[in-house]
């Protein structure tokens, strides 16, 4: 059986639209059973949250994977232990035109930061100099469309504590991207409230 392409699996999925809060929030059903979930500002068309999950080992759901956006981190009252609110976070939020990860409560200066694309591991590496910090994160877009890494489309900056990485998107994903936005916009998404409900 031959692997099917990314592009051909989100058109051959399953998909529903709901408009609330001023967001396009449309869930993909797979043909093997996984799940994605993502929401798209109305106004920018930009994608804010993206979440997966698959099937596990025994058939039932899986823990939703948060891929970009926020992670909900519900405080909780009942807990003693909870980690340091000045730990430093790290989260993806992507631009139209490249995908951007954020590394919030990172006071080093710019210098500091040693940022390289590692192709043979098909992952990025953040070293600090002061050995502070250490991260390493794939791409997981690139790896979908089985698309090389390359070290000239990522840059990084740094302002207000926060370490800003972005990574040029390459055209094949910018093309994918407004071809399925073509056609997430064809959905008949209903509005929150409008849902039919069948009564006994």
């Amino acid at each position: 059986m031959a692997v099917q392409s990314w592009p051909d699996v989100l058109k051959a999925s399953k998909k529903t639209a709901l408009i609330a809060d001023g967001k396009r929030k449309v869930h993909y059903l797979f043909s093997d059973g996984g799940e994605m979930a993502e929401e798209y500002d109305m106004t920018t068309d930009e994608l804010v949250c993206r979440r997966l999950r698959s099937k596990n080992k025994l058939g039932g759901q899986g823990l939703w994977q948060v891929e970009v956006g926020e992670t909900n981190t519900v405080p909780s009252t009942e807990v003693e232990i909870k980690e340091n609110s000045s730990n430093p976070v790290f989260m993806r939020k992507d631009t139209k035109s490249s995908f951007q990860w954020r590394v919030r409560n990172i006071p080093y200066p710019i210098d500091t930061y040693n940022i390289s694309v590692e192709p043979a591991e098909r992952c990025c590496i953040i070293r600090t100099t002061n050995k502070k910090y250490y991260k390493k994160f794939n791409i997981p877009d690139l790896d979908r469309c089985q698309l090389p890494l390359e070290s000239t489309a990522l840059s990084f900056s740094h302002a207000n504590n926060t370490l800003i990485i972005s990574y040029k998107k390459p055209k094949e994903i910018l093309t994918l991207e407004q071809e399925l936005l073509r056609e997430l916009k064809k959905l008949k998404g209903t509005n929150e409230g409008d849902i039919d409900c069948k009564t006994q």
